[in-house]
């Protein structure tokens, strides 16, 4: 998400991928869905290892240092690379920590780090195999000061005078700033910064006068955000830029030493690869409680960028979503609790901080204060369950047969591959599951005569491995699903290959198959499409390709490692996340980076975005193509020549569609966006841009509402285009005359035991 988060009809948010639930100690994972990081804020002065100005010095203690061996033995030990801690995995260790804490390059001065790379750089992993986090303390202690220090600059800023018919840009882009060599050069930076921030206060306003005057020109508009007055909506961005600072200041001063320890122990992991972290106590809360997937809150997830805390994916069926108002890619900038709780200014909080504050007990209230448009949003917090995000299914009729009715066509919603594992250890046999729940809707689409089936992960970040192997059993009679290189701690053979096969020999659904794709379909979902697509078994259609994640994750509290079991409840210390398997796919390829490439290719903006897959992401793991499956069971139902027909007719259609026509434009837009690395300070010339940027924003945001709000699958352009895709492969199947097994419904729950 990293990423644009602008949302389009018909392409989907560009959240970040979702976290399944825990099975047999393995997950597929994504990016963790809660991750405190520091904030982006004000820069440094000069001189390194001043005490902050609080003279409260962060200093490693005897628990840290445990914490921190056990993680290096965890790391070391588990990696699927095997790599030992040395000085390049140091190096590169301090780099990530570096551009941690300042990804902008606004504390620091190239002294302060030219310093650090002398004393630490070599070093800095080499000694946490020793439990020395010691030089991550003292680099951090100098940031705490050089925040203080750029939050008094950024203050005096604000004091003026500016001059916005300067011509003159910010950098936007991280890789292409140094950092400041001098006073001089950190003042004009942090005068370019807040020029910056006060244009996008401007931006907000103008944001909110527009939602207003729509809606008292729309006269069946109705909100459900509450009608209670902004307790902000008089001050002016200056006004509102002194507090922030003010605030933020105030909350770095409350820095604990579990914050760098996350900080500083994920930057070390990250160099093995990106889903390799350490999770602090606070953050090892939050992911249990996303792996419950049974907890109460407002059902968003959220993330952190630049500062703000911003919505990721709203939970279907969660209170969020049902009340309406808040929208992917709002920003939270403020929290109140109650009716009538002062709402609490969040810019530049920890994001653990901000989820703690909206997070409480079902039928409590909690006011979110959003951006665009300045909105209060009043939300009844309530249970979230596992059936909010279930599998949905749906028939549409679309195309024409040869005898001049039209088709049938089956649409599944797959948000997750998931398992409610406490009610199968209860012996429910009910139990809802990714299998179970799709098994339900198919043999309602075998009982009403579906002519195809279209299955939906184009916001699938993955899940339990055994599920999606089983549900690619649903449509493929046997075979092996997924090829793993196991576990070396566990297996002690790196080269040795485990084959997951179909563990059912029936099938659920033996006609034509689509599988619906994006840039946001992950792990557990790229196994599944894999799969479909190396036994040619269906039609793999949307982005041009998947995210690229091909590595599987285990979980271990560093307590288990500490005490063991001989303690009845032991103290929290957080957890590693580490990659322990490589996955492959029947025929050897690997979908690491790569991803699944889609036979045709719909037009979106999701595939276009930054940030968003695997190869994104700073030290991606690399894999290598093995040797395929012995045992592939192949169809014809997908070949060449079918593929070229299909892409040709698509691509005849969306060439003429006034929406895709949109998406195009929109695409080329964030194109040129996405070439320039920079941002004009020129008041006209900023607005000028984003009006370009935010064209048709208005109607988009209009219909996306109706979508958030539908508990059915929506048939929009996008989905009318794979209806259209699947209607023309039922055609061309039926010119070749060729023959779908039938279907074998209900064995695989047997065989499962549930």
């Amino acid at each position: 998400m990293k990423d644009s988060q602008r949302n389009q009809r018909g392409c989907f948010p560009a959240s970040r991928t979702g976290i399944g639930l825990v099975l047999m100690a393995l997950v597929l994972l994504g990016t963790a869905i809660v991750s405190a990081q520091p904030a982006t804020a004000p820069a440094p002065q000069s001189q390194t290892d001043n005490p902050p100005s609080t003279n409260r010095l962060l200093e490693p203690t005897a628990r840290d240092k445990s914490i921190v061996i056990n993680f290096a033995r965890i790391l070391e030990g588990r990696h699927f690379s095997q790599r030992r801690i040395d000085t390049t995995v140091s190096q590169q260790a301090f780099d990530l920590y570096i551009k941690a804490i300042d990804p902008m390059k606004l504390y620091f001065t190239a002294g302060d780090v030219q310093t650090f790379q002398a004393k630490y750089r070599d070093s800095f992993a080499i000694l946490a195999r020793k439990g020395d986090l010691s030089p991550a303390f003292t680099i951090y202690n100098v940031y705490l000061t050089r925040v203080d220090e750029r939050c008094a600059l950024a203050q005096q800023i604000l004091d003026g005078p500016f001059d916005f018919t300067v011509d003159e840009e910010i950098v936007r882009d991280k890789d292409l700033l140094t950092f400041p060599k001098d006073d001089a050069e950190v003042a004009d930076r942090w005068r370019k910064r807040v020029k910056f921030e006060i244009l996008s206060l401007e931006a907000d306003k103008r944001d909110e006068e527009k939602k207003e005057k729509n809606k008292e020109q729309d006269d069946t508009a109705q909100s459900n955000a509450e009608a209670a007055p902004n307790p902000w909506a008089d001050e002016t961005p200056v006004e509102r830029l002194h507090r922030r600072y003010s605030s933020f200041q105030k909350r770095m001063r409350q820095t604990s030493n579990d914050d760098v320890l996350e900080i500083a122990l994920t930057a070390i992991a990250n160099v093995y690869d990106p889903h390799t972290s350490y999770l602090s106590p606070k953050s090892y809360e939050n992911f249990n409680i996303q792996m419950s997937l049974n907890f109460e809150g407002i059902g968003a997830t959220l993330g952190w960028e630049d500062g703000y805390t911003q919505v990721k994916e709203i939970v279907k069926g969660s209170p969020a979503q049902k009340q309406g108002e808040l929208a992917v890619g709002d920003r939270i900038i403020g929290v109140g609790q109650g009716e009538s709780g002062p709402i609490e200014d969040v810019v530049d909080m920890k994001l653990s901080d901000v989820v703690d504050k909206i997070r409480g007990k079902g039928g409590t209230v909690v006011r979110l204060q959003v951006i665009p448009g300045n909105r209060i949003i009043k939300i009844v917090r309530d249970r979230i369950d596992l059936d909010d995000s279930a599998a949905k299914g749906e028939i549409f009729q679309a195309g024409q047969r040869p005898d001049g009715t039209p088709y049938k066509i089956g649409v599944i919603d797959l948000p997750s591959f998931y398992l409610d594992t406490d009610a199968l250890r209860r012996g429910e046999t009910e139990a809802h599951g990714t299998v179970h729940d799709v098994q339900v809707i198919l043999d309602q689409f075998v009982r009403e005569k579906v002519d195809a089936c279209v299955v939906d992960l184009r916001l699938n970040g993955g899940g339990i491995l055994p599920e999606a192997i089983s549900l690619t059993g649903l449509f493929v009679e046997g075979g092996t699903v997924v090829q793993v290189k196991p576990d070396p701690h566990r297996r002690g053979d790196k080269d040795s290959v485990i084959f997951h096969n179909d563990p059912d020999p029936g099938i659920s659904w033996g006609g034509p198959l689509v599988v619906l794709t994006s840039r946001f379909s992950a792990s557990a979902s790229e196994i599944f499409a894999g799969a479909i697509k190396d036994y040619h078994r269906g039609l793999v259609v949307g982005d041009k390709t998947t995210h690229g994640k091909g590595s599987v994750q285990s979980v271990t509290p560093i307590a288990d490692l500490l005490f063991g079991s001989m303690l009845e409840e032991a103290p929290n210390l957080g957890m590693i996340k580490v990659t322990v398997q490589g996955f492959w796919l029947p025929g050897g390829d690997t979908s690491q980076i790569r991803g699944i490439p889609s036979d045709v290719v719909i037009p979106s903006l999701t595939g276009h975005l930054e940030g968003i897959g695997e190869s994104d992401l700073d030290n991606p793991l690399k894999l290598e193509k093995i040797q395929p499956a012995k045992y592939l069971p192949t169809f014809n139902y997908v070949t060449p020549e079918i593929v070229a027909a299909l892409a040709k007719l698509s691509e005849d259609r969306t060439a003429k569609s006034p929406d895709f026509i949109k998406v195009e434009e929109k695409i080329s837009l964030y194109d040129q966006y996405k070439s320039k690395k920079t941002t004009s300070l020129n008041r006209e010339k900023y607005f000028a841009e984003l009006e370009k940027l935010d064209s048709d924003k208005e109607e988009e945001e209009k219909i996306e509402k109706v979508i958030r709000n539908s508990s059915e699958i929506t048939r929009d352009y996008y989905l009318d285009e794979v209806l259209n895709i699947t209607s023309d492969y039922l055609n061309i199947l039926a010119s070749k005359n060729i023959v779908f097994e039938k279907e074998k419904s209900g064995s695989v729950l047997n065989f499962l035991g549930r």
